[in-house]
């Protein structure tokens, strides 16, 4: 085969300027991973996507950098100084994937100072499970709003009743996408199988979608989701009186608005009497402030897709509306016991707002407050099953086991309401009181 002066093969160039170009395209997906950027309106879409598949499939990225490198080794690139350069921003690209890989892991240890005050209820053999899917439980706007159950496929007579229990407790899941888009059947599988298999009944909700739908639309059908469960907690073998809520991102606004606005009858119209009150709050890299009083938003969310889509009108038309679209404007003395859960990578929902309102609940608040800030996680990061994503899975177990062992083992499901969140905050420990981050980051 013909070299040229420099004693390169065409193959060997041709490798060499390959490496080198799809190493400099790895590294910038490296670089993204570790500074993802919401500031500039044209790389922010990309931005994102890149970091948040970076960051939650690195392990498989670094294996195919290792194999690639490899390739085009055995190829010859490293005969010429542009695939040596290549081999360089490789080695530095696997070294940034095994710091992400490492900060995955430290999840576990991030998860155990979060919950250290929480008790450690022992785990029975998981149960088996089944789904119904598609349940209708209420009609509006025109359209059928369905459900998805998924609860353990076993007798109820033979391991709730004999505990002295009404039913079952409940987990109600409410999907994200932006308050326009989203699918239950998408989200949430991994945390409704994991409760199910705990022994929950795991009911995920649909909602009305903008822009048809006008803020508090979104909130009013996930109460109707709520009154219709407790009205059919029978059937499902529930108990109609320990009900929880999670969802993220836009679920997870959701969830916080739902815990903290139990039983206001302007958000339930023709429901009104029904309780939708909820014993405890699960928000996934939520959005927790309308009004970007942080100033951390990405360039013109309000004036280009909240007002216009969302609220159907502007902040300083309706600044009453915006506050009572802003969890953090609803936090109160009888808030239910919260478990805020964010990632501080997150561009979607930056999480300087997630500090700023667990900061505000914890002021309040008469029940505990716990907060998990995952290093190096981004928005949505819990959609892969990755080693970070089964460690939280796990910690919402254990942390809804604990809520629900305070329940039964407690005033009990007869008590008064005072009583029942006196037993909560005994069994789960002291109210965490420090506003920073626990994770230490």
């Amino acid at each position: 085969m013909a070299r040229s002066a420099a004693g390169h093969t065409g193959a060997e160039k041709r490798a060499g300027w390959s490496f080198l170009a799809v190493s400099v395209n790895n590294s910038l997906y490296t670089l993204n991973a570790f500074r993802p950027s919401n500031r500039f309106r044209l790389l922010f879409g990309w931005s994102f996507f890149a970091s948040w598949v970076t960051i939650e499939l690195a392990p498989f990225i670094l294996a195919v950098e290792v194999l690639l490198g490899a390739w085009f080794v055995k190829r010859g690139a490293l005969r010429t100084a542009p695939g040596r350069a290549g081999m360089v921003l490789t080695l530095g690209t696997c070294v940034g994937m095994a710091a992400t890989i490492r900060q995955s892991f430290r999840a576990r240890h991030e998860i155990r100072q979060a919950l250290r005050d929480v008790v450690e209820v022992d785990r029975a053999d998981p149960l088996p499970v089944r789904w119904e899917r598609r349940v209708e439980f209420a009609r509006a706007g025109g359209r059928s709003l369905r459900m998805d159950i998924l609860r353990p496929d076993v007798a109820d007579s033979a391991d709730v009743a004999d505990g002295g229990l009404p039913g079952r407790p409940v987990l109600v899941q409410v999907h994200g996408g932006g308050w326009v888009l989203g699918f239950k059947e998408r989200q949430g599988q991994l945390l409704m199988r994991e409760m199910a298999a705990r022994g929950w009944v795991c009911c995920n909700v649909d909602y009305r979608l903008s822009p048809t739908a006008t803020f508090p639309d979104h909130l009013v059908d996930v109460k109707r989701a709520i009154a219709w469960i407790r009205d059919n907690a029978d059937e499902l073998g529930a108990d109609p009186g320990f009900v929880a809520v999670t969802g993220g991102s836009a679920g997870g606004h959701l969830t916080a608005l739902t815990a903290l606005t139990a039983n206001q009858e302007r958000y339930q119209p023709g429901f009104e009497g029904a309780d939708t009150s909820v014993v405890a709050a699960v928000p996934f890299y939520g959005v927790y402030d309308f009004t970007d009083r942080n100033g951390v938003w990405p360039p013109d969310t309000q004036s280009m897709f909240l007002a216009p889509v969302v609220m159907k009108c502007d902040p300083d038309e309706r600044p009453d509306l915006w506050a009572d679209a802003s969890p953090i404007d609803q936090v109160h003395a009888g808030a239910p016991t919260f478990m805020v859960i964010h990632g501080d990578r997150d561009v979607l929902a930056p999480v300087e707002d997630a500090r700023t309102f667990v900061a505000a609940l914890r002021d309040v608040s008469e029940q505990p407050v716990y907060y998990l800030e995952l290093k190096g996680a981004q928005h949505a990061f819990e959609t892969f099953a990755s080693v970070r994503a089964n460690a939280v899975i796990a910690a919402v177990g254990r942390f809804l086991d604990g809520v629900h062992h305070a329940y039964v083992t407690g005033p009990g499901w007869v008590a008064e309401p005072d009583e029942v969140r006196e037993a909560v905050e005994e069994r789960l420990g002291d109210r965490i009181t420090d506003p920073q981050p626990i994770s230490g980051s």
